[in-house]
C-alpha cells in the first residue's frame, strides 16, 4: 500500500512538473525545445509561420512525450521556404498545414544530421498540399523517416508534382535499419503522372540497402488519384508490410522492387475501369499476396492487377532477382484486366519464376477472353483451386478451374456460383502465415470475408487524414469577350487569369508587336469565313503564343493565313520546368503559309493533352508538332497524350510529328499517340528525315490513316524503342510513300498500298 501511495506521488509531482508553453515566433519556439521536459506541450499561436527551419531536440518518454502543438489544428500556415526536423526522442507534432511554399530538402525530416536521428517520434493530423519547388525537375521527399519506431498518422498529403518521393524510408546505416515506422491511416491524393521516374507515393528504401531489414508498417491508409508513376508504393528492403490500404483509382501498383519477404494483406485495389489502374508486381523471394480484393482494375504490363516479373540469373540484389518462394492466395480479381506472369522478359531477364503457390484465388470476368499473359514459361509456379469465370476463353494451366461465377446485383463485389473448397497449404507455410499475418490462409476460394472489405473502405471515408483540412475549390468564373485587335486581346487576358475567357476574334488581321501569354484558361474562335491573318513585327520574337504551365488554350473555328508571320514556334508550352500541366487543343480550323514549328513543347515541361481534330494544313514550312527536347536520356517527356484525328495534311516542307522519350526507364504510363482517319497528301522532308518519327513513347495507335505521296523513296514512318512499347500500326492505306521503318514493338495489321 505505501509502494502504490509513493508510486502515485512521484506520478503526480511529474505531472505536475509539466506544462503548457505558447509560442508565438521561430525564437520562442527553440528556445522551448531546448527547455522542455516530458510532457510539456508547446502551443504554436495561430498565424503565418514563414521560412521557417524547425529543428525539435529535445527528449520526451514513452508515457510522457512532449508535444509541439497547433493552437487551432490547420491556423497554423508553415509557408514560404520552410521545413520541420527531428532529432529527439518521444516527441509528437501536431495540426500543422504546409502551404503555399517548398523546401528545398525534406519537408519533415525525422533527422537533423547524419548521426543526429528521431526515435518514437510522431507527425500527427498534419497536412501538407502542394508545397512543391516551382521547378518540377528539382528533386526532394516531403516525409523522410531516420531512426527507428517513428510514425506519420492522420495525416493528409496531397498535390506533389517535384520530382521525388512523397514518403521515403532511408535505410543506411544501423541506426536506421529494423527501423519498425509505422505510416498509418492517412490520405494521400492527386499525384498527376510525373512525365519521369521518382514519382512514387511511399518508398521504403533503396536499391544500395535493398537486403536490410526495414519493418515498416504501412496500414490502414487511403491512396486516391495516386497517378505519379508505375509504382505507387515501392519496396525496396526486407519484411515490410502493406495491409488494410484502400487504393482507389490509381494508375499504379504495390511493387516488391528489391528486398525479401514482404507481405501485402488484406488491401482493396479498387480500379473502377479507369485506365492503367494496377494491383501488386512481385520480384525477389518470399512474398506475400493473400487476402486482396482487386475490383475493375484496368491496368497493362508493369501495370497488370497482378505481375509476377522474370529475373536476371546470378542477378545482384540491386537488379532483378527472379520471383521465388512466394505465396498468392486467398485473392479476388473482380473484372480486372488480365494478370502477367513472367513480364519483362528478355535476353536479360530470362529467369523464370520459381517455388511459386498460386492457391485459392477467384477470377471473375463479364467481358474479358483473356485471364493472363504468358511471357515465358510458368512451370515453377503450381496452380491449385483456383477458379475462373466461363467466360474466359483461353486454355489454362492445371489448376485454374472454369466454373458459373456472378456477381450479386446488390452488391457487385460479392462473387457467388458453384463453389468448392479450396486446398489447404502445408504446415510450414502455414508456420509462416501465423508470424506474417493478420488474418491467415483460408481454405476457401478469394477474399471471402465482405466485412473486412466495408471495414477498409469505412476506414478510408472516416477516418484517414487530417479531418479538419478541406481543400478549397475555386469557382471558375465565364467571361466573353469579342476582340478587335491585339491590344483588346492583350487587355482581357491580363485582366481575366483567373477565369474561363472566350474570346470572339472579329478582324480579319491583326498585328502583334510581342508574343502573347496565355496566363489561364482560353479559348479563342472567329464567325468569319474568310482567313485571319497574323503578323508578328517583333522581330525578335521566336514565338506566338505561349501556355504558361497550369493553363489551357483550345483555338476553335479559326482560319489562320501565316504569310506575314515567320516566328520559330507559333505556340510554345512553358519554358520554366513549372510541375503544373498544361493543354493546347486546336479545332476545326485551318492554317497555311506557316515558315515555323506549329506547336513545339519547351524542354522540360509537361501536357496533360494536346488535341487536333478537324483540322487542315497546308504550305507548312517547319514541323507541326515538335515534342522532341528531351534527350538526355533520363525518361522525361511532355505531353501525356497527343491525339491528331481527322486532319488534312496538304503540300507541307517538313515533319508531321517528332516525338521523344529518351532513356531505359519504365516506371511512366505515357506518353500515347493517337493517329487516326487523317488524310496526309504531298508532304515531305527535307534530306533523309522521316515525316513522322517516334522514340521511345510507350504507345501509339495509327489506324485508319491514308498516306498519299509522301516521302517517297526516303522514310514515311520511323519507330524507335529501347524499352518493351505498344505500336499498332493498322488500316492505313500508303500509296507511291516512303518507307514504314519499325522495331519488335510494332504491330502492322491489315494496311495496304
Amino acid at each position: 500500500m505505501k509502494l502504490l501511495i509513493f508510486s502515485l506521488l512521484i506520478f503526480i509531482s511529474f505531472d505536475s512538473l509539466s506544462k503548457n508553453i505558447e509560442v508565438k515566433n521561430l525564437i520562442e519556439l527553440q528556445k522551448a525545445n531546448n527547455l522542455a521536459q516530458p510532457g510539456d506541450i508547446i502551443i504554436l499561436k495561430n498565424g503565418e509561420w514563414k521560412d521557417v527551419v524547425i529543428s525539435l531536440t529535445c527528449n520526451g518518454t514513452e508515457k510522457m512525450p512532449i508535444i509541439f502543438k497547433a493552437e487551432t489544428a490547420g491556423k497554423v500556415m508553415i509557408t514560404g521556404k520552410s521545413k520541420l526536423n527531428f532529432g529527439g526522442n518521444f516527441i509528437v507534432v501536431d495540426g500543422l498545414l504546409f502551404k503555399n511554399g517548398f523546401a528545398n530538402e525534406d519537408v519533415i525530416s525525422f533527422r537533423i544530421d547524419e548521426k543526429q536521428v528521431a526515435n518514437h517520434c510522431r507527425v500527427t493530423n498534419t497536412v501538407i498540399d502542394d508545397f512543391n519547388n516551382p521547378n518540377r525537375l528539382k528533386e526532394n521527399y516531403w516525409v523522410a523517416f531516420y531512426g527507428k519506431n517513428n510514425r506519420i498518422d492522420h495525416c493528409s498529403f496531397s498535390n506533389k508534382k517535384n520530382i521525388g518521393v512523397l514518403v521515403a524510408v532511408m535505410l543506411e546505416g544501423k541506426i536506421n535499419q529494423d527501423n519498425f515506422h509505422q505510416i498509418d491511416h492517412n490520405y494521400f491524393g492527386i499525384r498527376i503522372p510525373l512525365a519521369s521516374n521518382a514519382g512514387e507515393i511511399i518508398r521504403i528504401g533503396v536499391s544500395e540497402t535493398c537486403e536490410f531489414n526495414s519493418n515498416t508498417q504501412i496500414t490502414d491508409n487511403f491512396f486516391e488519384h495516386c497517378d505519379g508513376e508505375a509504382e505507387i508504393i515501392s519496396i525496396k528492403s526486407c519484411q515490410n508490410v502493406v495491409r488494410n490500404n484502400l487504393f482507389k483509382e490509381c494508375q499504379g501498383s504495390v511493387v516488391f522492387r528489391h528486398g525479401n519477404y514482404n507481405t501485402v494483406e488484406n488491401n482493396v485495389f479498387l480500379g473502377n475501369d479507369k485506365e492503367g489502374t494496377g494491383g501488386v508486381r512481385l520480384i525477389n523471394k518470399g512474398q506475400m499476396v493473400v487476402n486482396n480484393y482487386f475490383y475493375k482494375c484496368r491496368g497493362v504490363g508493369f501495370r497488370s492487377p497482378l505481375t509476377l516479373m522474370n529475373g536476371v540469373p546470378n542477378s545482384p540484389a540491386i537488379r532483378y532477382v527472379s520471383v521465388s518462394n512466394a505465396v498468392i492466395a486467398n485473392n479476388t480479381f473482380n473484372d480486372c484486366s488480365a494478370i502477367s506472369f513472367c513480364e519483362g522478359s528478355d535476353a536479360e531477364r530470362s529467369e523464370t519464376p520459381s517455388k511459386v503457390q498460386f492457391v485459392n484465388n477467384i477470377f471473375y470476368s463479364t467481358k474479358d477472353t483473356l485471364l493472363y499473359y504468358q511471357f515465358d514459361d510458368i512451370k515453377g509456379i503450381t496452380f491449385a483451386s483456383n477458379l475462373v469465370s466461363n467466360t474466359i476463353k483461353q486454355p489454362l494451366s492445371e489448376g485454374f478451374s472454369k466454373t458459373t461465377l456472378f456477381s450479386n446485383p446488390r452488391n457487385p463485389f460479392e462473387m457467388k456460383g458453384d463453389f468448392k473448397n479450396g486446398i489447404t497449404l502445408n504446415d510450414s507455410i502455414q508456420k509462416v502465415g501465423v508470424s506474417r499475418l493478420s488474418y491467415g490462409f483460408s481454405n476457401k476460394n478469394g477474399y471471402a470475408d465482405l466485412n473486412r472489405l466495408k471495414a477498409v473502405e469505412s476506414n478510408a471515408s472516416n477516418l484517414c487524414g487530417a479531418k479538419w483540412y478541406k481543400p478549397i475549390k475555386n469557382k471558375q468564373r465565364i467571361v466573353k469577350a469579342n476582340c478587335k485587335n491585339v491590344a483588346e486581346l492583350v487587355e482581357q487576358l491580363a485582366k481575366n487569369k483567373d477565369s474561363k475567357l472566350f474570346i470572339n476574334l472579329t478582324s480579319n488581321e491583326y498585328n502583334f508587336t510581342k508574343p502573347i501569354i496565355i496566363s489561364g484558361d482560353v479559348i479563342i474562335s472567329s464567325s468569319l469565313k474568310t482567313p485571319t491573318k497574323f503578323n508578328l513585327n517583333d522581330l525578335k520574337s521566336t514565338y506566338c503564343f505561349q501556355i504558361l504551365a497550369g493553363k489551357s488554350l483550345l483555338i476553335n473555328d479559326l482560319k489562320i493565313d501565316f504569310s506575314n508571320l515567320s516566328p520559330k514556334s507559333f505556340i510554345i508550352s512553358d519554358t520554366t520546368a513549372n510541375p503544373n500541366h498544361s493543354s493546347f487543343t486546336f479545332r476545326n480550323s485551318t492554317v497555311e503559309h506557316l515558315n515555323g514549328d506549329f506547336f513545339k513543347a519547351s524542354k522540360s515541361s509537361v501536357l496533360d493533352s494536346v488535341v487536333v481534330a478537324n483540322c487542315q494544313f497546308s504550305y507548312i514550312i517547319g514541323t507541326l508538332f515538335s515534342l522532341n527536347s528531351e534527350t538526355d536520356k533520363k525518361g522525361y517527356y511532355n505531353v501525356e497524350k497527343l491525339k491528331i484525328n481527322k486532319n488534312v495534311f496538304t503540300n507541307n516542307k517538313g515533319k508531321i510529328l517528332s516525338i521523344i522519350r529518351s532513356g531505359k526507364d519504365e516506371s511512366t504510363m505515357g506518353p500515347w499517340l493517337i493517329l487516326t482517319e487523317n488524310k496526309i497528301s504531298a508532304c515531305e522532308t527535307a534530306n533523309e528525315e522521316p515525316l513522322f518519327f517516334i522514340s521511345g513513347i510507350n504507345r501509339s495507335f495509327t489506324n485508319n490513316n491514308i498516306f498519299k505521296e509522301c516521302n517517297t523513296n526516303k522514310k514515311l514512318f520511323f519507330f524507335e524503342d529501347t524499352v518493351k512499347a505498344t505500336h499498332i500500326f493498322s488500316n492505313n492505306k500508303v500509296s507511291n510513300s516512303g518507307e514504314v521503318l519499325v522495331d519488335k514493338y510494332v504491330k502492322l495489321e491489315n494496311n495496304s498500298n
